[in-house]
């Protein structure tokens, strides 16, 4: 983890933990390292944030100020800067985006020729040109100054390529959209539209303040309210930049990311197309889902919690469907990162196919209960090491036994220690996590 950069890019409130000469200076260096050799040519999306328009023109300003050509997408998603990088020949893409957070806060994600969020070497490097560790990198002058042009149409290439993914038609089924008044608002009726379900969508009314206000992904519970009192068959949620989704079925019972990951990891194998029968998967995983699994016969393998190390995974070891619980789903035959209009396509293609309501595919899955306590700290990584806190976290685990797991864990974004358990019961789960919280008192921010 570094000084600037978490596991999802440089994230914090905007012009206060994160501001536009931060973000000049990481097109500055962006700018310079990639044209080190060539002109560079580097694609740039935001979400519906009102300081994305801010932090857009300071990052085009550092790159063209050191001799970048940027492409702008404008409001888009996450996965689509992705998309756009691999298959367009872009050095790099950056994405302006907090994801679920509030509107105020904002950030800066960049993602690698590849397709995939940019190596931590190169982010340590952005982070010394930020404090002043590396020396002044040179102005581009007269003909070698960059501009910027408008790329709108790569968002329409995008949207094509989600299109033609499914094997059938979604006629005859009626969807419910949550676009979280985030970027899925400007994508997500026109794919389900052009696949022929019959689209209902709603909070896709961004006005720069609204985006992740009781909606979207983290607020799963409106859809679902939704779901229940509408005829829908099927809901789908995102969050702010839409690399994540989480579905709600035809009783408005929410699926989250490891649901998804059974019901489309078991059809996948059922089609033979489940590479080494594998799905790989966080620590945060529920201990149902690997019970699940197991009995169908797939395999799992765990990474830290990140899409960043899923995906770092799956590309090393020719894995084709992993993600995590929060609903960031990598397809790596169709993606490099979490993509949640994708997700509910693919999702969506298991339904139809197997011509059962998404309640049918989950009916073998079983979800421990679980809880999870996010604890405001002073100092996230004293308090991770701190001996009585550890102490306690142990003799949890040695309590629960095979029937449950605690998991203790630093924030890759924020100063949080989260405290995760898994237990027969609620109760359980509430009294075992809360005797670990009760030693991080200590830290705790009020």
């Amino acid at each position: 983890m570094g000084k600037y950069f978490g596991t999802d890019g440089f994230r914090g409130e905007a012009n206060v933990s994160l501001n536009v000469e931060h973000a000049f200076k990481v097109g500055r260096y962006l700018g310079w390292y990639y044209g080190r050799d060539h002109k560079a040519n580097i694609v740039i999306g935001k979400d519906t944030r009102r300081s994305s328009y801010m932090f857009e023109y300071a990052l085009v300003a550092g790159l063209t100020a050191s001799g970048a050509d940027v492409s702008l997408l404008h409001v888009t998603t996450t996965p689509s800067v992705a998309y756009a990088v691999r298959t367009e020949g872009f050095d790099c893409g950056i994405m302006i985006s907090a994801s679920h957070n509030p509107f105020y806060d904002n950030g800066i994600k960049i993602i690698n020729g590849n397709g995939q969020k940019i190596e931590a070497s190169i982010e340590e490097k952005i982070e010394e040109y930020i404090d002043g560790k590396i020396e002044e990198l040179p102005y581009a002058t007269g003909e070698n100054i960059g501009c910027a042009t408008d790329f709108s149409a790569g968002r329409n290439r995008y949207i094509g390529y989600l299109i033609s993914i499914p094997s059938r038609s979604f006629k005859n089924k009626t969807v419910a959209l949550d676009c979280s008044n985030g970027s899925a608002s400007a994508i997500a009726k026109s794919v389900f539209d052009a696949l022929g379900a019959k689209t209902i969508v709603i909070n896709n009314q961004p006005d720069g303040t609204n985006i992740n206000t009781n909606c979207g992904s983290t607020h799963i519970e409106v859809l679902a309210d939704f779901v229940k009192n509408n005829p829908v068959d099927i809901g789908f949620a995102y969050d702010g930049d839409a690399d994540r989704c989480i579905a709600v079925d035809e009783h408005g019972n929410v699926v989250d990311g490891d649901a998804i990951m059974y019901a489309c990891g078991t059809y996948m194998k059922e089609q033979g197309q489940l590479a080494n029968d594998t799905i790989v998967t966080t620590v945060m995983s529920n201990l149902g889902l690997y019970r699940a699994l197991e009995r169908a016969g797939i395999k799992t393998e765990k990474t830290a919690v990140g899409d960043k190390y899923v995906c770092e995974n799956m590309m090393a070891n020719g894995h084709q469907l992993g993600g995590e619980q929060s609903g960031h789903i990598i397809f790596s035959k169709y993606a490099t990162t979490g993509d949640g209009i994708l997700t509910s396509i693919k999702l969506m293609e298991a339904v139809v196919e197997k011509k059962v309501a998404l309640s049918e595919l989950l009916k073998d899955l079983k979800i421990f209960p679980q809880i999870l306590i996010n604890v405001k700290v002073t100092d996230k990584h004293v308090a991770m090491e701190d001996k009585e806190v550890l102490a306690e976290a142990e003799a949890v685990e040695k309590e629960l036994g095979d029937a449950g797991r605690i998991l203790l864990r630093a924030s890759g974004t924020e100063n949080l220690v989260r405290v995760m358990v898994e237990a027969e019961t609620d109760e359980l789960c509430k009294t075992m996590a809360e005797r670990v919280v009760a030693k991080l008192e200590a830290y705790k921010i009020v």
